[in-house]
Parts: structure tokens; sequence; C-alpha cells
């Protein structure tokens, strides 16, 4: 990946942020030329160090998850629960163009981080908050990750189990990365309504907003009084041409024939059970549905007997519509995904490859992925940017406000 003019460029932002969804959002607006500036704790972000303090993380020699969501920023350390710390935070608030934050509200409001208290020094500011449980209501001040509010309250992991068996667990940050880009399209919109305008403005998103969103067949269904059964299991699936089967090299594939008028002859040709075609327990799709379970065993029998690369071509000449269930130890070897632009290289030492954000232009491509930085890595050229002097900067270290 090369630099490029890029449309972001000359954007300021303000990360205020921890963990994933809201610094992801920020990582986004970096990529596409925005200069953001990572403002932490003494302590630092807890993203820092996730990757061993959490169970579920694979553990590795490269801080992977920093490096990830922290990529082209530069950092600053602010005790905001110093009053010096706030006079220079509003110097930089200033010079802002965007504010992200995850903070609850109550907590905001605690360090005068709100929008009315941030658009008093800048009103040309975009605020953008991001929550668990949304601003109002009576959840609005439980802390929310993307496991309860996004998963469990959206009702997605429920929807998703099979009968009789329990929910299952997604992987970390799943919803979190779906949410940034959410927030990052409310940023967006209130950048052209400043230029509509010339005003800033509060913009946000929730977990529990996305979650229900990614749900919305399901949750919209329930609205309208309209539910399904859990899930009943792979051997007795409710369309055997939607079901996964495993391959003769433990591989899985996911069939998904909606067109079953159209693909059914095609994929009976596909797997050399042309006998199939005219089987009157299968000719229809009423047929095929009350037979599920019996055409699911043909299927499971039949695509055990060849590895995954025949199922791949034999499927694709018939243009059936299937897809490999990968695994994440496939990821660095897919061609696809490079070509695609969704792995691409980078400037980090030892992370010579990394994920892009899923957003594509036609006129610039995304920066360079470089390193994220060490804890107050930047902390006094970003005070200088903001005007400060060296006698002021030395005096904030002197109190412990900036480190």
């Amino acid at each position: 990946m090369t630099e490029s003019p890029l449309p972001l460029a000359g954007l300021r932002v303000l990360d205020i942020s921890s963990f994933i969804a809201a610094p992801a959002a920020a990582v986004v607006l970096g990529d596409w030329g925005a200069d953001v500036i990572k403002i932490e704790g003494p302590d630092g972000d807890p993203n820092r160090t996730i990757m061993n303090d959490s169970a579920n993380y694979p553990k590795g020699k490269v801080n992977y998850p920093w490096q990830m969501d922290s990529r082209n920023k530069r950092s600053i350390v602010l005790d905001l629960k110093k009053p010096e710390a706030r006079s220079a935070l509003d110097r930089l608030i200033a010079g802002a163009d965007v504010l992200i934050c995850n903070f609850p509200p109550l907590v905001r409001e605690k360090l005068r981080l709100g929008y009315d208290a941030v658009k008093a020094v800048n009103p040309r500011l975009i605020y953008a908050s991001l929550t668990g449980y949304g601003e109002s209501g009576p959840d609005r001040d439980r802390p929310g990750f993307d496991a309860t509010a996004y998963f469990a309250r959206s009702g997605l992991l429920d929807a998703q189990r099979y009968e009789g068996g329990p929910p299952g667990v997604p992987g970390p940050a799943q919803g979190d990365r779906a949410t940034a880009m959410a927030l990052v399209s409310a940023i967006l919109m209130a950048l052209i309504h400043r230029m509509k305008t010339g005003e800033g403005s509060w913009v946000g998103t929730s977990l529990l907003g996305n979650g229900l969103w990614s749900c919305g067949v399901i949750a919209q269904a329930a609205l309208v009084g309209a539910f399904l059964p859990h899930r009943p299991p792979p051997e007795r699936p409710r369309s055997a041409l939607g079901n996964i089967y495993r391959t003769a090299d433990d591989r899985w594939l996911q069939l998904t024939i909606v067109r079953e008028d159209k693909l059914w002859a095609p994929l009976c040709t596909a797997l050399e059970r042309k006998e199939l075609i005219d089987d009157p327990r299968f000719a229809a799709v009423e047929e095929r549905r009350n037979n599920s379970a019996a055409l699911a065993t043909i299927l499971r029998d039949t695509f055990a007997k060849r590895d995954y690369a025949h199922w791949m071509k034999a499927l694709a000449a018939h243009e059936i519509t299937f897809g490999v269930i990968s695994r994440p130890q496939d990821v660095p070897d897919d061609v696809q995904a490079v070509a695609c632009g969704a792995v691409v290289e980078t400037a980090i030492p030892d992370m010579p490859r990394t994920l892009s954000n899923p957003i594509r232009l036609g006129f610039a491509e995304q920066r360079l992925a470089h390193p994220a930085p060490a804890l107050g890595q930047n902390t006094d050229e970003i005070l200088r940017e903001a005007g400060l002097s060296a006698s002021e900067i030395s005096t904030l270290r002197d109190s412990g406000a900036v480190r």
C-alpha cells in the first residue's frame, strides 16, 4: 500500500476513549488521513494490555490488539482529575474538529466532558459519543461491552443457538468493530452538516442499537409478533439446502441455496447424484422441506467422500451458492483477502501485515499503517502545537497533570 492524498487530511480528532469500538472508529478516520490524538489517563488505555488480560485473546509475541486499534495515532497523557489537565485539554479541544468519547454519561458529566461543556469551548466541534445502551433510558449509565450489549441484549446470541444448547460466546470485539463503522458514518454526516451550516453537533451510537440492527431480521420479526423456535441441529435442518457439511479433509462448507427451483438440478449434477433430481421425496421445495433430515443425511454422506478442493471446483462450476467456513489460521494464506484489500502491508516492523478498514474509495487509498504510540510518546509535541510554552508544559509535568 502506498501513501496517497487522503480525503480527511487536515482533520484533527481527539480520541478520548478506551478499549475497542470508539478507538476503532478513530482508527478508520486516521486511515483516511485524520490526525488522531489519543488522550489517555496515567494508566493508559486498557486495550494496551488486553491481549494478556483477557482469556479469550490469542497470545503472541506482538501486541497486535494495540497496534491494530491505535495505528497512526499520537499519544498524550492527561490526568483529567487534575484541574490543570482540564485546562490543557480545553486548549486541544479548541483546535480540534472531532472529539470521540465513550465514557458513560455519568462519568462524562463528572469530568465536564459532556457535549454542552465542550461546545462552550469549541462550537464547531463534532462530538461523537459511544455508549453501551444509549444516551437515555433506565440503562443509560450501565457499562456495556459488545458481548453484553451488542450480542446478548440484542437477541443475537439467542437467535443463533441450536435448540437445547446454550448461547454461543462471541469472539473478542466482533460487535465493537461493526459498531465503530456506525460511529464513523455519524461523524462523516456531522462533518457534512458543518460544511453546510458552520455548526458543530453531537452524534452518537450504541452497542445495543447496532446489535439490534445486525439482528434486524429476527428483531423486526419479533416487533410484529413473528418468531421461530431455536435452530434445529444440522442433522435435521429446516432446509437441507441451507446447512453446513463436513468434507473428507475435515473442512466445513456452508450451503446457502435460496432459489431452490433454479439450483436444485445443478446441485445434484455437481454432487454427481443426478438420480436425486426426480426423487419424489425431493421433487419440489415442499417435499425437500418435509424430508429435510433424509436429504441432509444424503448430502452429509456425499460431501464427506471428497475434500474441499474438489467441492469448491464442482460447486463453483455449476454456480451453486456456498462458502468455506474458514478458520482463523486460514487468513494469512487467503489470496482473496489480499486481492480485495482486506489484508494489507504495514510499516510496523513486528507486524508486517494487518487488516484494513472495509471502506474502499476510487479516488484514494488508505494510509499505510504506522506503529501505535507508546504511552505519552507525543505529549510535548501535542501541547506545543496547542500553543503551550516550554515553561507551561514543564509546570504541567511538575503538577502530574500530564506525562
